[in-house]
């Protein structure tokens, strides 16, 4: 937790518990602890008293070896580098912090508290009215690397290897080892004890590119590092081709990409040769940023009004990009689109038999008082009166 989320959280603590506290004197909760850091970083010492009424906290400053001769030190002190935040609850939780070190800012830090009314009176001794908690702060020369310049990735190198290097030309003490890392997170096996180091990329893409660091450790001071930018403009390598909803449906549309510095997204309708910037300050559409990632949600959709293509842009320093998504809106009745269908050819089968049913002629239709069976034709009857004749001439 951050050291200002910590203060606050003591201090509604011990606001919570004021009421059930009897005096006491001064006493240190959390004290400052010494670090050693390099010119051009940062430091912050921590500081928790207890007491009832709740103590008063100050800092002071001493130079190495002159233990003696302590200064206070004030907010916005050494220009504006210092930074000092109090509050007072039943505890009293400071935290003073100074940026951008020189080998100046060496030296004693203390942080004193006191809950005696007599702390600010000048005649007495403050060693007796205040409490101390010292830590040491050293301040080291920042050893000196020399370093590849930015790359930029593009597609006439595609193809083409990059090779990044670092180089400690000036240290104070003896280097231990040496190792790549990349957006914060460290390359498997490029530990080395060699001064000079190197990282290859073999076929560099645009996923190759972000913020690399070649970081060098000591035995006897803290890491040292130098870092290089491998820059190349965004490649979106994920996005939904379409989206298919019912009208009052929520729809959501999503682009990601690869590249280096993380772009600016924009998202716009397109219509024809025409765009619609799309924000979010209509009410019903939402869009998320996220570095590489970006998100479009629309909300309660509107079947004559959002139905089109959506166009998500990606742009950084080296260049841009841009894919489209296709949103659909179906009517309410939609999902009922199969069964009326199905329903429909049945109404029609049954208009065309009932159709078909009086049409036939009433010769088609057998009478129920006729025989059954096949029935001689007048034709065959004339022919056997022929052959009886024939036969009685004979």
């Amino acid at each position: 937790m951050h050291p200002y989320a910590e203060m606050l959280v003591v201090v509604l603590l011990g606001n919570l518990m004021l009421p059930f506290i009897s005096a006491q004197n001064a006493g240190f909760v959390k004290s400052p602890m010494s670090e050693t850091k390099l010119t051009g970083d940062a430091f912050e010492l921590y500081c928790d008293v207890v007491g009832n009424p709740t103590p008063e906290i100050q800092w002071w400053y001493a130079e190495i070896n002159r233990a003696d001769s302590f200064k206070q030190l004030w907010d916005g002190a050494r220009k504006r580098r210092v930074s000092i935040n109090t509050a007072y609850g039943t505890n009293g939780v400071s935290v003073l912090g100074i940026t951008r070190l020189t080998l100046e800012d060496s030296g004693t830090y203390e942080c004193r508290a006191s809950n005696d009314p007599r702390r600010n009176d000048l005649r007495q001794n403050p060693a007796i009215t205040w409490i101390r908690a010292q830590a040491t702060i050293s301040v080291l020369q920042k050893p000196k690397i020399n370093a590849s310049d930015q790359t930029i990735l593009s597609a006439e190198n595609s193809g083409k290897s990059v090779t990044l290097q670092c180089n400690l030309t000036t240290a104070h003490t003896p280097h231990k080892e040496s190792f790549w890392m990349k957006n914060g997170l460290e390359i498997t096996n490029t530990r080395t004890e060699q001064r000079n180091t190197a990282y290859r990329i073999n076929k560099p893409r645009a996923d190759d590119s972000g913020e690399y660091m070649c970081v060098y450790t000591f035995d006897m001071a803290p890491n040292a590092n130098a870092t290089i930018e491998v820059k190349a403009k965004p490649d979106i390598t994920g996005h939904k081709r379409s989206e298919n909803k019912n009208e009052g449906e929520n729809a959501m549309m999503y682009c990601k990409s690869v590249g280096y510095p993380h772009p600016t997204w924009t998202w716009r309708k397109v219509d024809g040769t025409s765009y619609t910037d799309i924000d979010n300050s209509t009410g019903r559409f939402f869009i998320t940023n996220r570095d590489n990632y970006t998100e479009l949600n629309i909300i309660n959709l509107d079947i004559t009004t959002d139905p089109g293509i959506y166009e998500c842009n990606a742009t950084n320093v080296i260049g841009n990009t841009a894919e489209t998504t296709i949103l659909r809106v179906r009517s309410h009745l939609a999902p009922l689109w199969p069964f009326l269908g199905v329903l429909a050819e049945i109404i029609i089968l049954v208009v065309i038999i009932v159709v078909y049913e009086k049409r036939k002629r009433p010769d088609d239709i057998i009478d129920d008082d006729e025989p059954v069976g096949p029935m001689k034709t007048n034709s065959t009857n004339n022919h056997k009166d022929k052959n009886i004749r024939q036969r009685n001439t004979k």
